[in-house]
């Protein structure tokens, strides 16, 4: 499924991979910065219409699996908390970072049902 901005109606946000740095240059991090006013610099967390889950470290390098997962768990506590937002959640880690769906699609095991997932995850 493709997510566009006219999907929000104030209460949905768009979860992308980000890096921790919050350099949203490319990829769905750009589309997160100009379309779902994602804050340069805000490298996790809820930011403008968006949610930043880094994939990517500060120096823009692959973040090992574990420290996703770490990530992801804390990004799906908050989607939990935030059961009246819907979610929806972009193949992180599959792009500019380098990870495949089957490396990434476990770590979304059990999200709560406010999480819009990508097709066939």
């Amino acid at each position: 499924m493709m997510f566009t901005r006219d999907m929000n109606d104030g209460h949905t946000k768009f979860v992308f991979g980000s890096n921790e740095a919050g350099r949203h240059g490319a990829g769905a991090a750009f589309e997160a910065k100009t379309h779902w006013d994602a804050v340069y610099g805000v490298g996790f967390g809820p930011t403008g219409d968006s949610f930043a889950i880094p994939t990517m470290d500060w120096e823009i390098y692959q973040l090992p699996l574990p420290v996703i997962r770490t990530y992801v768990e804390r990004f799906l506590a908050y989607a939990r908390l935030h059961y009246m937002t819907r979610f929806l959640v972009t193949p992180i880690g599959t792009g500019l970072c380098g990870y495949t769906a089957e490396d990434i699609k476990p770590m979304f095991a059990g999200a709560p049902n406010n999480c819009v997932l990508p097709e066939g995850w």
